[in-house]
């Protein structure tokens, strides 16, 4: 009895009989040909080929924003009537005595010949009103942090499934054998209150394989953590090392047919091409000053959000297919005039940068550019209502996002709310309408994107979703 019969299990079985069909698709994986066109499951065309998701995490008040409610004046300091409320449970606002009508402190106005209403706070996003649709009516089933951003990221609220980057990256495969196709960037709160914390699991690929998984690139002299040869390793002696390991690797995946071999064999392929191409991608000194001037002063800080949407705007050019924006601190409980300002001075001016960076090099209509948080804010007080200060608490009824290009209307609102920001009215938009509407625009069905994982077939949008049909242009 050899090694092989002594530990053979039900799965490796199952594994060797289809281990031609992995040779296969290995093959087809490192084949150069195959990489550059993209391995796509298309079930119509597309409209967009790529992603840019701005996440701003924490909820970001739709009523500082783009939800201007001037009725609430009339209102100020009075208890959200009953019939508003309608029993809704709150997060962490149970305990107060009072629940008071709260509007907002900034000035609203309208903007661009679609006179779209928005926030003196976000005066560079006013100028590109005619280039993005405002979602007021987005909604979701979670009102808390972590499950509210894990619905949002993977569909699902609870830890475990694929985020929508591994989906797109399973689904569509990458057009750049040189880069991932799914990388995320990471960028710190201006405001001074605490951040939410941010998991890696909400860039994983749960139980897809993981090549699909999304690779964070860092600020600093090592975008990529383990990329660079260690000291003295010059690169033939990295190239022979690899094939001597992939050797190694093809024997073990003859004998056992496990897919995350494969997924290792083609990484360390990945990886090796990466040390030449992430230096190139984060080179940034043949940017011309426009360009810094055009994202604002903090695009010459690595790091920062202008930084990250400048290098979101450098990896769409290199057709990467899906990349991941977060940015801290957007839970305003408390202060939240003076961390909301903030939070707006420091993405303002680089959100709409992107999107008229996009344009001009005739990027945004084939790249969708998605903007907002996991939920929206209370139209009620939480804590002590001032005439200079307050908080909002989680409100997972209705808040707004934007979107811009990639086969999207342009120059329009979708979606109405009542007078107190607090239900939807019209035209809801929920977070399985929003994921099943960008697979759509990247010519996918989401109810036919779906992997086989413990006797049951998954997808994105669960069981749920309608693609919002007035989003597409």
């Amino acid at each position: 009895m050899n090694e092989l019969d002594l530990h053979l299990t039900r799965r490796q079985l199952f594994g060797l009989t289809a281990r031609g069909i992995g040779a296969a698709a290995l093959g087809a994986l490192l084949r150069d040909d195959l990489f550059a066109m993209g391995q796509t499951v298309t079930h119509f065309a597309p409209k967009a080929k790529r992603v840019i998701f701005l996440h701003q995490s924490g909820g970001p008040s739709q009523l500082e924003t783009f939800d201007y409610k001037p009725a609430l004046a009339k209102f100020q300091g009075t208890q959200i009537p009953d019939s508003v409320r309608q029993g809704q449970r709150v997060a962490q606002t149970m305990g107060q005595s009072a629940l008071l009508v709260t509007k907002s402190q900034f000035e609203f106005s309208r903007h661009g010949q679609s006179g779209i209403w928005v926030s003196e706070l976000l005066p560079h996003t006013a100028k590109i009103v005619d280039d993005i649709t405002v979602i007021k009516t987005m909604n979701t089933d979670a009102i808390n942090h972590d499950p509210a951003i894990t619905f949002i990221q993977t569909g699902f609220q609870q830890p475990g499934r694929p985020s929508m980057g591994a989906w797109l990256s399973y689904g569509l495969g990458s057009e750049n054998q040189n880069l991932p196709g799914f990388v995320v960037l990471l960028s710190q709160a201006n405001a001074l209150t605490a951040d939410q914390p941010l998991f890696s699991r909400l860039w994983g690929s749960g139980f897809l394989p993981s090549a699909h998984q999304g690779v964070r690139f860092r600020a600093g002299s090592a975008p990529v953590l383990y990329l660079d040869d260690p000291p003295g390793v010059s690169k033939p002696t990295r190239r022979a090392m690899l094939d001597a390991v992939k050797k190694l690797n093809t024997m073990k995946q003859d004998a056992y047919g496990d897919p995350e071999i494969e997924t290792r064999i083609a990484q360390y392929e990945m990886a090796y091409r990466m040390q030449t191409s992430v230096p190139e991608l984060m080179d940034l000194s043949k940017e011309p000053d426009s360009v810094f001037e055009l994202y604002g002063p903090d695009s010459r800080k690595p790091g920062t959000y202008a930084a990250n949407c400048l290098m979101a705007r450098r990896l769409a050019e290199r057709n990467v297919r899906f990349i991941q924006l977060y940015h801290r601190g957007w839970d305003q409980h408390f202060n939240l005039p003076r961390d909301m300002a903030l939070q707006c001075k420091g993405t303002d001016q680089a959100s709409a940068a992107l999107v008229t960076d996009l344009k001009q090099r005739g990027l945004l209509d084939d790249t969708l550019v998605v903007w907002g948080g996991e939920f929206g804010r209370t139209v009620f007080c939480q804590g002590k209502l001032m005439d200079t200060n307050y908080g909002r608490d989680h409100h997972p009824r209705n808040f707004c996002m934007w979107v811009a290009g990639g086969g999207t209307t342009r120059g329009a609102v979708l979606g109405e709310t009542d007078d107190f920001s607090y239900n939807v009215v019209s035209d809801p938009v929920s977070v399985h309408d929003l994921q099943a509407t960008i697979l759509q625009l990247l010519g996918i069905d989401h109810t036919r994107l779906t992997y086989r994982f413990q006797g049951r077939d998954f997808r994105l949008t669960d069981v749920d979703g309608e693609v919002a049909k007035k989003l597409l242009a």
